[in-house]
C-alpha cells in the first residue's frame, strides 16, 4: 500500500497490546473480494515499517465497520488482548457509540430499538423479521437519542448493544428513518453517490492487561450533511 495512503489513517493510541485507529470511509475493514486496499493490511504494513519487524505482524480484528462507515476502531496487537477484547464484545462490555444522520424524525426523541435481523449472505443484505417464524434471526438492540434536526434530517446519537451486520442501517430504516446516503436500505430517499452518514465516534473498553477503563473518540468529517450541525453536537461522547 502506498505510504501516502497509510498516512491517511490516524492512530489515536498504541501500546504493546492495543492499536486504536480511525478507519477512513469507503475502505474495507479487512481484505475482501474487491481487492481494494483494506485497513487491517495497511495497519500491519505500518507496524512492520515503524517497528522494523521481520516476517508477519500479528494484528487481531476485534470488531468491524461497514465499508462506507468511518471512525474509531480497536485492534489487538497480542493474542491475549484479542481474546480479552473479543470476550468484552461478546459480553457487551465493549462500548460502541455512533453518530448518524437520518431522514425524517424518529418516533421518539430517545428510545430503544429492538428487532430480529436475518442476513442473506448471497445478496449481502439484512432484513428485520418476526423472530417466531425465523429461528436463525439474531436479536439486535440499540439505544438512540435525537440531538438536532435540520433540512428534513436528524442527527442521532446511537449506542449499540449488539453488533449485527448492517444493524444501525436496517434498524433506522425499519423505524422509517433511513440513513442519509444509504443506497442499500434507503434508495427511495437517497441519490447515487451520496456518502453514508454514519460515524464511529467512541469506543470504550477495559484495557486487556491494565484493567483500566479506556475510551477513544473520533469526530465526523466537516462535510455535508455533518456540516449542518453546530460543533458542540458533533463532540464525541463517552462510552
Amino acid at each position: 500500500m502506498p505510504e501516502e495512503r497509510r498516512r491517511e489513517i490516524p492512530v489515536l493510541y498504541e501500546d504493546n497490546h492495543l492499536l486504536v485507529a480511525v478507519k477512513p470511509v469507503n475502505m474495507p475493514t479487512q481484505a475482501d473480494e474487491s481487492g481494494d486496499p483494506d485497513l487491517l493490511t495497511a495497519l500491519k504494513e505500518d507496524l512492520k515499517l515503524r517497528h522494523g519487524k521481520p516476517g508477519n505482524v500479528f494484528l487481531g480484528l476485534v470488531h468491524r465497520l461497514d465499508r462506507p462507515v468511518g471512525g474509531a476502531m480497536v485492534f489487538a496487537k497480542t493474542s491475549k488482548a484479542a481474546s480479552r477484547l473479543s470476550d468484552a464484545v461478546r459480553t457487551r462490555a465493549f462500548g460502541k457509540r455512533y453518530l448518524a444522520v437520518v431522514h425524517g424524525s424518529m418516533p421518539q426523541p430517545k428510545g430503544t430499538l429492538r428487532h430480529y435481523l436475518l442476513k442473506d449472505s448471497r445478496t449481502n443484505t439484512v432484513k428485520a423479521v418476526a423472530a417466531e417464524s425465523h429461528p436463525d434471526a439474531k436479536e439486535a438492540v440499540l439505544d438512540y437519542e435525537v440531538l438536532q434536526a435540520a433540512e428534513g434530517l436528524s442527527l442521532v446519537s446511537i449506542v449499540l448493544h449488539t453488533g449485527r451486520s448492517h444493524q444501525i442501517r436496517v434498524q433506522m430504516a425499519e423505524s422509517g428513518c433511513p440513513l442519509y446516503g444509504d443506497q442499500k436500505y434507503g434508495a427511495k430517499v437517497n441519490r447515487p453517490g451520496q456518502q453514508l452518514a454514519l460515524w464511529s465516534v467512541c469506543v470504550a473498553f477495559e484495557h486487556p492487561t491494565l484493567r483500566e477503563r479506556m475510551a477513544f473518540s473520533s469526530r465526523p468529517p466537516g462535510e455535508y450533511p455533518w456540516s449542518l450541525w453546530a460543533e458542540e453536537h458533533l463532540l464525541p461522547y463517552g462510552g
